[in-house]
């Protein structure tokens, strides 16, 4: 019997690297069989939050294999159900517009894509700081769309920055396990 395999999707929330490799470990160390995936801007750009060889190198060693990091190779996951469950974390703005839209222009976004067309649960795991503003929209759309899901999300800094919305990382392996029931965890605004 092979063993439950969760796609792991990461886009450009650099700020977030560090609690989307530490749930991706947790994921591995709870037994679950681990398919990295990253956005080219994910896999190329070096910030202040660290080098991509880097963030690459631990990701691999983390899950034991390489990352899907090309349109190609993400287009195969749906049609050869390579996941149960695909999980987006982080998920920006950016890419829950393009989700939203049918946009398929990342590896990320043709994983997911390619994901929901076999009708399996697609878990985002948003870090914006439009939440509340123009990606606010959708949200709401993709909050009524079938097989997704959403790790529970809340302002991390109202007053500072009253629109930015981040989901609560810690409950990623959580929100897999109802996922995969299709199931949403609640409340998902904390």
């Amino acid at each position: 019997m092979s063993k439950t395999c969760i796609g792991y999707a990461m886009c450009g929330s650099f700020c977030t690297f560090s609690k989307a490799l530490r749930e991706m470990k947790n994921l591995v160390e709870i037994g679950y069989d681990v398919l990295p995936i990253m956005s080219v801007n994910a896999s190329t750009t070096d910030t202040r939050f660290g080098k991509a060889k880097d963030f690459i190198s631990e990701i691999e060693e983390i899950t034991k294999k390489k990352i899907v990091d090309r349109i190609t190779s993400a287009e195969p996951i749906g049609p050869k159900k390579m996941c149960d469950l695909l999980l987006i974390s982080p998920c920006t703005g950016n890419t829950l517009g393009k989700i939203c839209n049918g946009i398929t222009d990342t590896p990320v976004t043709m994983a997911a894509k390619s994901h929901l067309r076999v009708l399996r649960p697609l878990l985002l795991c948003v870090a914006t700081n439009d939440g509340l503003g123009a990606s606010a929209q959708n949200i709401g759309r993709l909050l009524n769309t079938k097989n997704v899901y959403f790790v529970p999300l809340s302002q991390d800094d109202p007053i500072n920055k009253p629109n930015s919305l981040v989901s609560h990382f810690e409950l990623i392996s959580q929100c897999v396990e109802l996922g995969l029931k299709g199931e949403q965890l609640q409340p998902v605004f904390r």
